[in-house]
């Protein structure tokens, strides 16, 4: 099929790349503007526009893809379809229906679940088992597309952001040529999505990171690895910002479980427990384990890392970091 492939970050490249190399024409990739980043502000080319731009295929960068002139020069194109992967703009109608095929979206979620802006992370921070690639058959809606193809991808109890957002990546190329050669050959029937089920995934804030120690363990270590590794989850110790990598949620009543059987030699020893704790305030803190109180359970806290400092398991973490049972850890506005 002649394509045009609209798409901006890493996420989309497995899709472009799928797509040249099963032999479609790649007439145009359409990207967001080149922004500054780093702390240099030195102007960086989107992932996308430089894998196309590698592979000689023209680059366009539209303020907004609305405006008419660029519609235009879409029409003088005369793609047979539009690939949308993470592109960042929304599309008009005039733009949705110029295609023959139209314009088909690969989606980071089993839709009609987690439509919007982070589909992946919010699958973690919900404790979902399972999410998927989703193609849609794109409508002026957010998200709202008849369904075209799943794959469904199963969530690891270890999965983190990044993880998952690198699976899902690998997994949109094959579903979207099986979604296009469908297409083509008139074997795929759209499906709507209804209401049912649907929830939506808004977009991810740094603020989002604050941890809310008055939550249960389980919902604090998701959002560690939900948010690994941006935004990233932190919480506040003297003053200080502490990000978590890594945790673990632990049973235990009262905060008097040990940080595990191993670690702990049997039952906690006379001084590394404290019990009736408030939520946030370290339970223990030695060579062996550093937990933390929760609004449910314990907190193991695995992997962590002190403003200014490297990231580090906690051993290593206390041997140069004096925190001990009873200081306590807390949102930013609580300190």
């Amino acid at each position: 099929m002649r394509i045009v492939f609209m798409g901006t970050p890493d996420f989309a490249v497995p899709s472009l790349a799928a797509l040249a190399g099963a032999g479609h024409e790649i007439a145009a990739v359409v990207t967001q503007p080149d922004k500054q980043k780093g702390r240099g502000k030195a102007v960086q080319m989107t992932p996308v526009k430089a894998w196309a731009l590698d592979h000689g295929i023209p680059v366009y960068q539209p303020v907004k893809v609305r405006d008419p002139e660029f519609v235009k020069l879409l029409q003088g194109i005369a793609p047979q379809v539009i690939v949308v992967a993470a592109f960042g703009q929304i599309l008009s109608k005039e733009i949705l229906t110029l295609p023959p095929y139209g314009c088909v979206n690969i989606h980071a979620s089993l839709l009609p679940k987690y439509r919007g802006a982070a589909p992946i992370q919010w699958a973690i921070l919900q404790g979902e088992k399972e999410t998927g690639i989703t193609t849609m058959q794109m409508n002026e809606g957010l998200d709202t597309g008849d369904m075209l193809e799943k794959c469904v991808i199963p969530i690891a109890p270890d999965e983190t952001g990044g993880s998952l957002h690198d699976k899902l990546s690998q997994a949109g190329g094959p579903l979207i040529l099986s979604t296009l050669k469908g297409l083509a050959e008139g074997t795929i029937h759209p499906v709507p999505q209804g209401e049912s089920g649907t929830c939506y995934a808004k977009m991810l804030t740094k603020s989002l990171g604050d941890i809310d120690w008055s939550a249960p363990a389980e919902e604090i270590e998701r959002l560690i690895r939900g948010l690994n590794p941006w935004p990233s989850a932190y919480t506040h110790w003297n003053g200080r910002t502490l990000k978590l990598w890594a945790g673990e949620a632990l049973s235990g009543e009262g905060g008097a479980a040990p940080c595990s059987a191993e670690a702990a030699g049997g039952e906690p020893k006379p001084g590394q427990v404290v019990r009736a704790l408030k939520p946030g305030q370290v339970v223990r803190a030695d060579k062996d384990c550093l937990a933390v109180m929760t609004g449910g359970g314990l907190l193991r806290i695995k992997e962590l890392q002190l403003e200014g400092k490297k990231r580090m398991d906690a051993a290593a973490f206390l041997r140069g970091c004096p925190v001990k049972a009873g200081d306590v850890f807390c949102k930013k506005e609580s300190e």
